[in-house]
């Protein structure tokens, strides 16, 4: 029996877009779900029990590569777990690192081995393969654990893409192998190709066969066009089983989110929220709010009318930009819980609207309030 599963419960008869509960070791995950990042064992400047209370989140995500370069995993292991690590007794998924060790460029090196790369912090070196990832993985003690696997940029060469894919296969296959927990922690593989449709239907043939409990779209939203992009993952999902979850990595804008549910997927991640605070910006109903810019100087209204958070209950955007404008932390703070929360309820509304199979209906509405254009 495999430690997370999935349960469809209805699919939306206007798109086709899915509504079903994971369930993990630490909770049921009601899906589609946007899961807040926390890195390096915290979301930043959030308390769980405000992730719980007021984001009402269910699951988080953090960073293998983060946390093994520090503190490291053996430590986190002797803690008990990243569970107990950092109080937080729901649902937990790693990513395996791929991502960030990629993205150092000429600090690291790729062989069919594993990738070695110069830590950001010292400039000491390290040596990352499948079977490594899934040690510090396990140690980590996540109820979903993301197979290695390299992520290219965005345009890449067909042919680099093809090789890359065909290793991101057969590391699957060793992190697989590897993987020494299966009956609390459960191992998703990750599809890889590009915006290439031949190189992405052969990574979903080759990771179904060996069976994961759940797969990740890796490669998008890599700086390739939205069109472009919504056209790959629809044509992606349609490959993948329906009854195993399906998470589209990186993506986190209101309407990405809402394409991507579109598209069939279950789970979506992205650091967007807690960024964006850290510059003053806040996610609203109508748009983007740059809560520092001179216009909200005398503004006591709440951040967003529509909002349940405790930010907009509590206080006004006048408030929070003087916060913003004096470096104070509880600025950040209060438009964390804020723009998490939004896309937290965004989703929950989603789910709704699947339910009562009225998503197109809904996107539309969302879309010319919020002021995209289709």
């Amino acid at each position: 029996m495999e430690a997370v599963t999935y349960e469809l419960k209805h699919i939306c008869k206007q798109t086709g877009a899915r509504r079903g509960v994971i369930h993990t070791p630490h909770g049921d995950i009601e899906t589609p779900v946007f899961m807040p990042v926390g890195t390096q064992a915290t979301v930043k400047s959030m308390t769980p029990e405000e992730l719980k209370e007021e984001v009402k989140a269910h699951i988080i995500l953090s960073n293998t590569y983060h946390l093994y370069l520090r503190p490291g995993s053996k430590l986190i292991k002797e803690a008990g777990g990243l569970h107990k690590f950092m109080n937080w007794d729901r649902a937990i998924l790693t990513d395996s690192g791929g991502f960030q060790v990629f993205s150092l460029g000429d600090l690291r090196t790729i062989t069919e081995e594993g990738v070695e790369f110069k830590s950001y912090l010292d400039g000491s070196k390290h040596f990352l393969s499948p079977e490594k990832v899934m040690e510090i993985e396990n140690d980590l003690g996540s109820d979903i654990m993301m197979a290695f696997d390299e992520c290219v940029k965005y345009p890449s060469e067909y042919e680099y893409v093809k090789q890359s894919m065909e290793r991101t296969t057969r590391w699957a296959a060793r992190c697989k192998a590897a993987h020494k927990n299966t009956e609390k922690q459960s191992l998703f593989g990750i599809v890889q190709g590009g915006t290439y449709k031949d190189l992405r239907e052969k990574s979903v043939k080759d990771l179904v066969e060996m069976n994961f409990p759940g797969y990740a779209v890796g490669g998008l939203s890599v700086g390739e066009p939205k069109e472009l992009m919504c056209d790959v993952l629809r044509f992606t999902t349609q490959n993948l089983p329906e009854d195993k979850p399906r998470y589209l990595m990186g993506v986190g804008t209101p309407d990405y989110l809402i394409e991507a549910v579109l598209r069939g997927i279950d789970m979506c991640d992205c650091v967007l929220p807690t960024r964006i605070a850290r510059n003053g910006t806040a996610l609203t109903s109508h748009g983007k709010v740059v809560v520092r810019n001179a216009t909200y100087e005398k503004d006591w209204g709440k951040l967003d009318e529509e909002c349940d958070c405790y930010t907009c209950k509590n206080y006004t955007r006048a408030y929070i930009r003087h916060l913003v404008k004096s470096n104070e932390i509880l600025g950040i703070r209060l438009l964390s819980i804020h723009n998490l929360r939004f896309l937290t309820k965004l989703m929950e509304n989603i789910r709704k609207e699947i339910e009562n199979d009225n998503l197109l209906n809904f996107k539309n509405e969302f879309y010319k309030k919020y002021g995209y254009k289709d």
